[in-house]
């Protein structure tokens, strides 16, 4: 109980720089190439570095309000963030999980998010917006996308 784990250097700059990101909607390499990403409205993860860019920088559009509130470290390479925003009327709480390759790059990203009227808000306007794409790029991706 009493352990204390802490970020590895790598990973926290690449922490630092999403944070920015979130700040400025300016995402630098952060991401590995070949980075998985875990959405809360779809079974299957969606891989890939385009795929992950289009999701998230269409993430931070939509949410109004948005901001971090704790910060967990499960080790070295894994992080969990808490945070908040709206959607219209809808106020949401979610948890980002991020799991960082040993260049510091992230390597997977899941969202988690609630209450339920939240979430289908956030996926209907996220179809709205890039829908079509995003199929598209799962599609180009292969079958391990399905």
């Amino acid at each position: 109980m009493g352990e204390s784990n802490a970020l590895a250097a790598l990973p926290q700059r690449t922490l630092d720089g999403w944070h920015r990101f979130v700040a400025s909607g300016v995402l630098a390499p952060l991401l590995a190439e070949h980075i998985v990403f875990r959405s809360p409205f779809v079974q299957s993860p969606i891989p890939g570095r385009t795929a992950t860019l289009l999701v998230l920088t269409t993430v931070v559009q939509i949410f109004e309000n948005f901001r971090y509130h704790r910060t967990f470290v499960a080790g070295s390479h894994d992080v969990a963030l808490e945070f908040s925003a709206n959607i219209g009327k809808w106020q949401l709480k979610g948890v980002d999980l991020i799991k960082f390759g040993e260049t510091g790059e992230m390597t997977e990203f899941e969202v988690l998010i609630r209450p339920i009227k939240a979430l289908q808000a956030l996926g209907e306007e996220m179809g709205n917006r890039i829908g079509p794409e995003l199929a598209r790029l799962k599609r180009v991706a292969g079958p391990s996308a399905e």
